[in-house]
């Protein structure tokens, strides 16, 4: 088989594929076996037709379609092995020479998009400034109010619904008026924005027993983001009442029998935490460095893919304002995926399977599923091969911090055992920062997972 490839853009490729007919003849064996035991002949049993007689009954053209369509997998796996090429997304295929006679050649191309060729900047000892570290008492009296949250209880209060307080509530929707959802009793604390857009504003100034109509667009189901009308009725109001700092509440609320030795402890908490944000920043300005100081080509063709279906799944399509946002977040995080990915090849990261199986566990504790199922879900999917590119991204991100020389807004050099301590540490690196739920996101979509696939 002989493969040429043309570069039509830096993403982009046309593959030129020949496949002389003794390779394909083996394809053209099996389809006669396929199509001869699906077709009877009188005098021949099944599955022992010759060859001829099938070609007469289906047409020797059926017969090479057949063998062409079950081929070009295989032939297009050995020409981006033959050329080197790393393919993403869906290919285009054009058979030009089809061999309807003995001894011609298959002879087709391919076009595809293809990972951009990414020449990284030098990053090792590259330095980087993050905040100084202040731990002041309102961050220790955060941490202690946290705390005493915790152990707080819930009190009826006669008066008008204020932010911050809890409320049992009856909440209907109606479109067009068809009824879309209701619930009865369903507690609710006021200003945490996780219910229907708009129900803060409406239930601020509500009293016990009183009703209020508002509209907000509905947040899932086949009618989500079409605006509803909602109507929502407060059954009771509460406030949280949260306990005494002193010796019986440390006892009650930690290991500790003081509360100085309490607050002592949230100090240290307090002073790790910041500790972390020092990482956090050193790890986004590492990775905006990189991103601003390397030229990375996009595949425009992946860029669309996944734009059409973020926007076709919200049925949002005719939403220009809306199509420009996700374009630039596409283009984002397409971007950071690549350099990550290039990264990850200059630092010949390898994932282990004790750490696939981590980055599983954490993954299902956020979907709420047990990991075992989780793992079988990701696999019917197909897209374990997804997440472990996603552990050598993080993985790599990780050994570039730990790269680089980080110091505060005084000059100070930080040590990365500090801001995340050794026994902490995955794999002895910091990915524990890289792979902080604020790390920045890769494109989580079928031409991703397609690019993931082909890495």
């Amino acid at each position: 088989m002989k493969s040429a490839v043309e570069n039509l853009s830096p993403t982009r490729v046309k593959l030129t594929v020949e496949v002389p007919s003794e390779e394909l003849q083996p394809h053209v064996d099996a389809a006669l076996k396929t199509i001869g035991s699906q077709i009877q002949v009188p005098g021949f049993r099944a599955g022992h037709v010759p060859a001829r007689i099938i070609e007469q009954r289906v047409g020797k053209g059926a017969v090479i379609q057949e063998a062409v369509n079950e081929a070009l997998p295989e032939f297009f796996g050995k020409a981006v092995e033959e050329t080197g090429v790393s393919p993403i997304g869906q290919p285009e295929v054009d058979v030009t020479d089809v061999p309807m006679t003995d001894g011609e050649a298959l002879k087709f191309t391919v076009e595809v998009d293809v990972r951009p060729e990414i020449t990284l900047p030098d990053y090792d000892g590259l330095e980087v400034q993050v905040d100084n570290l202040e731990v002041t008492d309102a961050d220790v009296d955060d941490k202690l109010t946290e705390l005493r949250e915790r152990f707080g209880t819930l009190v009826g209060v006669e008066r008008a619904v204020e932010t911050g307080d809890f409320v049992s509530i009856d909440l209907k929707a109606e479109l067009d008026g068809e009824p879309v959802d209701s619930v009865e009793g369903v507690s609710y604390e006021v200003g945490s924005g996780n219910m229907l857009e708009g129900i803060d504003e409406a239930l601020v100034g509500m009293t016990q027993g009183e009703t209020k109509e508002f509209s907000a667009p509905l947040a899932g189901g086949d009618q989500a983001g079409q605006s509803a009308d909602c109507t929502v009725t407060v059954q009771s109001v509460k406030v949280r009442e949260l306990p005494e700092v002193d010796d019986d509440f440390a006892q009650m609320a930690s290991e500790f029998d003081t509360a100085d030795e309490l607050r002592a402890d949230l100090t240290k908490q307090a002073e790790q935490a910041k500790k972390f944000e020092q990482g956090i920043q050193a790890r986004d300005k590492v990775l905006a460095h990189l991103l601003d100081n390397t030229e990375i080509p996009l595949p425009e063709g992946i860029v669309e893919a996944e734009i059409h279906q973020h926007l076709e799944q919200e049925d949002r399509l005719e939403d220009d304002t809306h199509r420009a946002e996700v374009d630039e977040s596409t283009r984002s995080t397409l971007k950071t995926q690549f350099l990550l990915d290039a990264l990850a090849d200059a630092e010949e990261v390898e994932v282990g399977q004790p750490e696939l199986i981590e980055y599983l566990v954490m993954q299902s504790q956020q979907y709420g599923m047990d990991p075992n199922q989780f793992a079988q879900l990701l696999d019917q999917q197909g897209q374990v091969q997804g997440m472990v590119a996603e552990v050598a991204r993080r993985k790599a991100l990780a050994a570039a911090l730990d790269k680089a020389t980080i110091v505060d807004a005084d000059g100070n050099a930080i040590d990365l055992d500090d801001i995340v301590p050794e026994g902490e540490r995955a794999s002895g690196d910091v990915e524990d920062l890289a792979g902080d739920d604020e790390a920045p996101e890769t494109v989580e979509s079928e031409a991703s997972e397609t690019a993931d696939e082909q890495a």
